[in-house]
């Protein structure tokens, strides 16, 4: 493959301190480049400077000529009172100088991704339709290259797996960062980490996410026998170098500057060999009460404005249960968590606490940090020591737990980034004895190393957790059950993943006839007019040949077929177990691309016999 963009030893640094050094790799044509890296790495920042929206220190970027790169920021933002079609075609205006050009292009990008209504206001789309408008904005200018910079956060399961399915079959090359391991696992083809850990600041893997975690295993194990082998050498150096200054006269000058050489990258390498280690310290605390029945909803309702979340909705907390919710952006998650902490009432049925029950609550939208707090008035409010299990920790002792260095504890809270408020908001929960943890989408901003110390802590939580996120991983190895709510079929207790994603896959099923005009040639053509008009005569069922007409009627069972196989496949694929065995893994995930792309081309055939028919069956 032609390689699109290069980069050669570029390093960047802040006043306060260095983010990355000599950082050097190249994107390939039509590749997914996953970009991961803890917290504070600079991968943002990196991001930026590949998209030539923020210049480096230092080094260069060499692209293939003509390159047209765009760049997906990590939050949406659009103008008050726009409109799809406003902003793609906004969007266009340093390409194309005629409007007329601009309205059809925009119209075309939109429509390319699933918009039935172009003149509708943002403000009324949800994150994840935010989502793919920031993503027509950037496809309408047909981008060789594409960088996406956290573009799962806020977006629920739905949203995460059109995402998901849209990386794949995009032909755009990509780079985005992603802390979504199932995510990567899908569609990485090549794994980038920016870490200090590595020398040149950096450790790529080509594969999938379990393909790097194999080989960056290998490569840490390799360090760390080179740092052991380093230490032998430089003690020997250090007794030969300790010898009388006689001794040392009549050594060669060559020997003593190789010694301070080997010193010198001992101390690198034990460097390098630490910066895995620096995690997050989380382990909340719980009240060891031993009561049964922590909390009981009965035949729940709860409404907001004239939306019906949910209704006769039971359900029982227990210590040691682990409850894991699901469902579309506004499906009543977030409600639900408020009417377990109290901060509801329901609109009939109960909810029964036990007496004095202790929640602990942490919230998406980060609602109690005070960001014109500094970091030491939010991590200790009085005095300069935290009571924490008892013992009295001193402020920048308790800082460090969370990866906080002592000049950080000035800084104002609004000034943290958004991994930094999520670290300072479990430290500020731990402090709290509780008996259920309510998480609202505590994965948001946080790297995958503190990904990882949360999922031990709530595993060793003996209380009771409910836990809200689209992190796949993190439901499928925390949560011990699921309930999903569909604000058109009610809610349903789920035993896994796989089941609620089984669930939206025969829901779109269903939907995509209905939808397929917005996607017609037609439709696109037509820019603003309404998706349901149509051109004279276009309800006019046109005849299919006795071979098209068979195949078109029996086009929904080699669809269901198709998607039964996907889901095997998908199952097997769920299993982290599969993690550990890279051969099986890759098969695996190949039988997966192919399997969805076999539906893909049924879906595709389906429409263009429906449209041979005049759209008529699918209406």
């Amino acid at each position: 493959m032609a390689t699109l963009l290069t980069a050669r030893d570029l390093s960047k640094s802040f006043p306060s301190n260095e983010l990355f050094n000599g950082v050097g790799f190249h994107i390939e044509e039509g590749e997914r480049l996953g970009l991961i890296g803890p917290n504070g790495a600079g991968k943002s920042t990196l991001l930026k400077i590949l998209a030539e929206l923020e210049p480096p220190d230092t080094g260069e970027l060499i692209h293939r000529k003509g390159l047209t790169m765009r760049y997906v920021a990590q939050d949406d933002s659009f103008p008050e009172g726009a409109t799809p079609l406003s902003v793609v075609t906004e969007a266009l205006s340093t390409l194309l100088p005629d409007e007329l050009d601009r309205h059809t292009k925009a119209s075309i990008a939109l429509s390319k991704l699933g918009f039935e209504d172009p003149a509708r206001p943002v403000s009324s789309l949800s994150g994840g339709w935010q989502k793919r408008l920031s993503l027509a904005c950037a496809l309408s200018a047909e981008p060789d290259l594409l960088f996406l910079d956290e573009p799962t956060n806020h977006l629920d399961m739905e949203g995460v797996l059109w995402l998901e399915n849209f990386v794949r079959h995009s032909r755009a090359a990509m780079v985005f960062i992603t802390h979504d391991r199932v995510f990567l696992e899908h569609t990485a083809e090549r794994i980038v980490e920016l870490s200090p850990a590595y020398p040149g600041g950096t450790f790529e893997a080509k594969g999938n996410y379990s393909e790097f975690l194999r080989r960056k295993d290998h490569f840490l194990e390799t360090q760390s026998q080179a740092e052991a082998a380093l230490a032998n050498k430089v003690r020997r150096d250090t007794a030969w170098l300790r010898q009388g200054i006689q001794g040392r006269q009549t050594r060669n000058k060559t020997q003593v500057e190789q010694a301070q050489r080997r010193r010198s990258e001992l101390k690198a390498t034990k460097g390098r060999n630490t910066a895995p280690r620096r995690t997050a310290q989380i382990d909340f605390q719980a009240t060891e009460r031993k009561t049964k029945r922590l909390l009981s909803l009965h035949s729940v309702r709860k409404s907001m404005g004239d939306k019906m979340l949910f209704q006769s909705l039971d359900l029982v907390l227990t210590p040691g249960q682990r409850l894991g919710l699901l469902g579309v952006n506004g499906s009543g998650k977030t409600t639900l968590l408020r009417l377990m902490s109290g901060e509801l009432e329901p609109d009939s049925g109960t909810i029964k606490r036990a007496a004095d029950l202790r929640t602990v609550v942490f919230s998406q939208h980060r609602g109690t940090l005070d960001p014109t707090q500094t970091l030491q008035e939010a991590l200790c409010p009085v005095g300069d020591t935290v009571d924490y299990r008892g013992k009295m920790l001193h402020v920048t002792g308790w800082a460090r737990k969370f990866l906080f260095e002592p000049d950080q504890l000035a800084t104002r809270v609004e000034l943290l980034s958004g991994g930094e408020q999520a670290r300072l908001l479990i430290a500020n929960l731990m402090l709290e004895p509780a008996d259920v943890l309510l998480m609202d989408e505590p994965t948001n901003d946080l790297d995958i190393p503190s990904l990882e110390v949360l999922e031990e802590a709530m595993l060793e939580f003996p209380g009771a957790l409910v836990l809200v996120t689209h992190d796949r991983f993190m439901l499928e190895r925390v949560t011990t059950e699921l309930i999903g709510l569909d604000d058109a079929e009610g809610f349903k207790h789920l035993p896994d993943m796989a089941q609620w994603l089984d669930y939206l896959r025969k829901r779109k099923k269903t939907a995509a006839p209905r939808k397929q005009d917005s996607n017609s040639p037609r439709d696109s053509q037509a820019g603003s007019k309404s998706s349901n008009s149509q051109s004279p005569g276009a309800s006019a069922q046109k005849k299919l040949g006795y071979m098209q007409q068979r195949e078109y009627d029996s086009m929904e069972q080699s669809i269901q077929e198709a998607e039964v196989e996907v889901q095997r496949i998908r199952e097997l694929t769920a299993d982290t177990k599969l993690l550990a065995d890279h051969v099986r893994a890759t098969k695996l995930f190949k039988e997966l691309h192919d399997a969805e792309a076999t539906v893909k081309r049924l879906y595709d055939r389906w429409e263009q016999l429906e449209l041979m028919r005049g759209g008529e069956a699918g209406g």
